[in-house]
């Protein structure tokens, strides 16, 4: 499907490719930084994920509204090896702490790009973009959901 940009929604897609772009390379970087395999694993799937957020954006970019089905089927299946069992009692260790801090650091990104993507989505006329774009909204509020789990479970966050 064509899809005709306003200027104002060009510039809007272009600050949500940055997002991306910054959102895949802390991903992606902080999977090698990260301590516990299973938070390097986590993050390299979201990278993975930011990538198709990335694809999309540029695809509107084009002209082009993607078909968010066949990455919404791909999604689900990641989504679903992210379960993690609460130990509030946890000591902290140093690489922890680091863990920790890399998991805030995302989960504060998280919290701006879905913030971002909610102004964009009011901003379009084209109801498929905006389809598309709340889809990748959605996904980033599951990333930010997946790391405030990992972080309660490993006792890092008390949300009381």
């Amino acid at each position: 499907m064509n899809l005709n940009l306003t200027q104002k929604e060009k510039t809007l897609l272009e600050d949500q490719k940055n997002h991306e772009q910054i959102c895949i390379e802390k991903y992606k970087s902080y999977a090698n930084q990260a301590q516990d395999p299973h938070l390097s694993k986590l993050f390299q799937t979201y990278a993975t994920q930011e990538q198709q957020h990335l694809n999309t954006i540029n695809q509107m970019l084009a002209g082009n509204v993607p078909n968010m089905q066949q990455q919404s089927q791909q999604n689900q299946q990641a989504q679903q090896t992210q379960q993690y069992q609460n130990n509030p009692q946890r000591q902290y260790s140093p690489t922890s702490m680091q863990d920790m801090s890399l998991c805030a650091d995302l989960l504060m990104s998280e919290k701006f790009v879905s913030s971002a993507y909610n102004t964009a989505i009011f901003e379009f006329t084209d109801t498929n973009a905006r389809q598309a774009l709340n889809h990748i909204q959605k996904e980033e509020q599951q990333h930010g959901e997946g790391l405030f789990n990992y972080m309660q479970s490993q006792g890092m966050y008390n949300p009381q």
